[in-house]
């Protein structure tokens, strides 16, 4: 049992926005519970300035940080969420991915690995809620799931899917579809804005893959995803709006909140919930 003698020993992959807030909230709700000993990121500015503020914390390359914690956090890019939960599984390290988007497709990899080396993979919930009845629901049959994600714009500006196929924002006076399609498309398109639609993946099992659609809107401040799941047992219509995370216009608060509750549920003998 974790307690103040023995603290659940952290490492934050990925010092940006998401990665920053994250350890902030941990320090400050969980110091007691919890030592973050080590930092580490492609950018190593970045991981400098965050460790300023861990006064329990170094700066490492991942190898050692996996070695030096009990529970691995991935808070980087999609471009690396897989390559990081296998290496920490691979190590029996217990990992928390908060780029979902980057193992969808791979999961099974993981789920494999996890129960080999007899330690556990995280995806918390993100911006999203719902998911234990969407798990629920996969145990009967799920016919179809749509994601409807509506974001201002500025949760959209600079996204690489844009600026290849020339959709200027800027000045917009009306909602606009920027996306429609399947989910794994939709991840590959928006790995920074999506990751939602990768969690509702998993919680349905792989049964169907949700279907997506984008909205630019000028005049929302607040992402808002609509959830509507149609299966044998239920219909779900699961409505979500976010504030915007204040580090960062491009992730929800709630998503950052949602990986500290995955956290907190580590530290409690309680469960709540499937």
């Amino acid at each position: 049992m974790i307690n103040n003698i023995k603290k659940l020993k952290v490492g934050i992959v990925g010092c940006g926005a998401i990665g920053s807030t994250l350890a902030r909230l941990i320090q400050k709700r969980y110091s007691n519970s919890i030592s973050i000993r080590a930092v580490c990121d492609i950018d190593k500015a970045k991981a400098d300035i965050l460790v300023k503020k861990i006064n329990s914390a170094k700066v490492v390359s991942l190898p050692e940080l996996i070695g030096l914690c009990d529970l691995v956090i991935e808070a980087a890019s999609a471009s690396v969420s897989f390559e990081v939960a296998q290496t920490a599984l691979k190590r029996k390290k217990q990992v928390l991915v908060m780029s979902v988007g980057g193992v969808l497709g791979k999961e099974k990899k993981l789920f494999d690995l996890a129960e080999k080396n007899h330690t556990k993979i995280f995806f918390p919930s993100g911006a999203i809620c719902g998911l234990d009845g969407i798990r629920a629901l996969s145990l009967s049959r799920i016919k179809s799931i749509t994601l409807t994600t509506t974001k201002p714009i500025a949760g959209l500006q600079g996204a690489r899917y844009l600026i290849d196929r020339g959709i200027n924002l800027k000045g917009i006076t009306k909602e606009k579809i920027v996306f429609k399609g399947g989910a794994r498309k939709a991840v590959k398109a928006f790995p920074q804005n999506i990751n939602v639609v990768a969690v509702l993946s998993l919680a349905a099992g792989g049964a169907v893959e949700p279907n997506v659609k984008i909205v630019a809107s000028p005049f929302v401040t607040k992402n808002i995803h609509m959830i509507e799941v149609d299966s044998d047992a239920a219909r779900l219509e699961i409505k979500c709006v976010n504030v915007p995370s204040p580090d960062n216009p491009k992730t929800s608060y709630l998503a950052i909140l949602s990986a500290l509750a995955v956290i907190a549920g580590i530290l409690k003998q309680e469960r709540i919930g499937n």
